[in-house]
């Protein structure tokens, strides 16, 4: 008898996912390892986790494999005249950069849910309270102002209204 179909989609319970995370994250350096032992391949396996924690393992030196893995891809796209070499690191570099900026923000927009707070220092929760009592008080100062031009329309409206009436009285009488 088997397990049933797990599904894939992002466990809520935080203490789940974290337990989760740790037995799946064994598994696959387990399965790193056996591929590289059994089938005898140079691998690199690089995990960050929610909180931002690095885990890695390679067989040989990591900055070696990463090198030679940008070496094959990029010589790969040169060979095929799409991109020069320079066009290739830049866009390389530039990629990283976008997806460490992704995370920051990613990370951040957690942190305004309420999420993941507990890996903050003092001073960083201190900071997140001064951003979101800025954010709302100007959340706040828009709202007044829609209701006050609001309250000005319907001022108008009612003056037109009061013409109106003082017209037609004008014209009974």
């Amino acid at each position: 008898m088997g397990r049933g179909k797990v599904v894939l989609e992002r466990i809520q319970n935080k203490i789940n996912r974290q337990v989760t995370f740790s037995k799946r994250r064994s598994g696959l350096l387990k399965k790193a390892f056996e591929l590289s032992v059994l089938c005898d391949a140079e691998v690199a396996l690089i995990i960050f986790s929610s909180l931002g924690k690095l885990f890695q393992y390679s067989t040989t030196d990591l900055n070696k494999i990463i090198e030679k893995y940008r070496q094959c891809c990029f010589d790969n796209m040169s060979e095929n005249g799409d991109l020069g070499e320079h066009q290739s690191q830049s866009l390389y570099q530039e990629l990283l950069m976008l997806r460490v900026k992704h995370e920051s923000l990613a990370q951040t927009q957690r942190n305004f849910l309420g999420e993941e707070l507990h890996a903050l220092s003092m001073k960083d929760l201190q900071s997140l309270e001064k951003q979101l009592e800025r954010t709302l008080a100007q959340a706040r100062k828009q709202q007044v102002q829609k209701l006050m031009a609001r309250v000005d329309e319907l001022r108008n409206e009612v003056h037109k209204g009061e013409e109106v009436t003082k017209q037609l009285k004008s014209k009974t009488f």
